[in-house]
């Protein structure tokens, strides 16, 4: 495995804008050398190909969102809590790393064998820490058993993947800065005519997920 390092990870910064500004199948080696200010070459001292700078970027981002995810979990005190906590690091990621949000939401399923194949691992990480905080509810007897963990987990991050996806497809590119970084894109977008906040979205999303998993009495 190839060290990190610093020009490493510029090459992995570039490739991601690139990727979410021309899409992965029309991307070039040469596109993201330029974009990252080094000779095409260089690209192949650190990757073997475009498939492998497309696995390493996903490894990368996917281990900071696990990160942020297990942390903000982490420093919360009750299920709901930690639930909302997940779904509020999650969308908040979004909307603050949009260009990140867009190669792991829409670039990635371009390619079932990368899908099949690469994903599974840094997703189930994901997937596990929402089951074990949907668990831990279940078993103080403050959610609902009725669905298993990890059959509500995949409901709750279908929920949230969606969310991402329509924000995404629908947010205007117009005025970002080449780096991608630099100003936080408005959490308003056009949806099918309507308009909805992102940001405002995770406490719609919490509140609709936590009222589900409820334990109700039958009358």
């Amino acid at each position: 495995m190839t060290p990190h390092s610093p020009k490493r990870d510029r090459i992995l910064d570039a490739a991601e804008r690139v990727f979410a500004q021309r899409g992965f199948f029309t991307a070039k080696v040469a596109d993201i050398a330029k974009e990252a200010g080094v000779a095409d070459g260089t690209i192949y001292l650190y990757f073997k190909s475009k498939d492998d700078l497309l696995i390493s970027l996903f490894e990368s981002r996917m281990e900071r969102v696990n990160a942020l995810l297990g942390a903000a979990v982490a420093a919360a005190k009750t299920p709901h809590e930690k639930l909302m906590a997940f779904v509020r690091a999650y969308i908040g990621m979004i909307a603050d790393q949009p260009t990140a949000a867009e190669v792991l939401t829409i670039e990635l399923r371009q390619s079932t064998k990368f899908m099949r194949e690469y994903s599974a691992q840094r997703f189930g990480e994901l997937l596990r820490l929402l089951a074990g905080v949907i668990a831990e509810g279940q078993a103080s007897g403050e959610w609902s058993d009725a669905v298993p963990a990890p059959h509500a987990a995949r409901m709750i991050w279908g929920m949230l993947d969606e969310m991402a996806l329509a924000w995404l497809l629908g947010r205007d590119h117009g005025g970002r800065s080449s780096s991608g970084r630099g100003r936080k894109p408005p959490p308003s977008v056009d949806d099918g005519g309507r308009k909805f906040d992102i940001v405002r979205a995770a406490d719609w999303v919490g509140a609709l997920v936590t009222q589900g998993l409820e334990r109700r009495s039958h009358v």
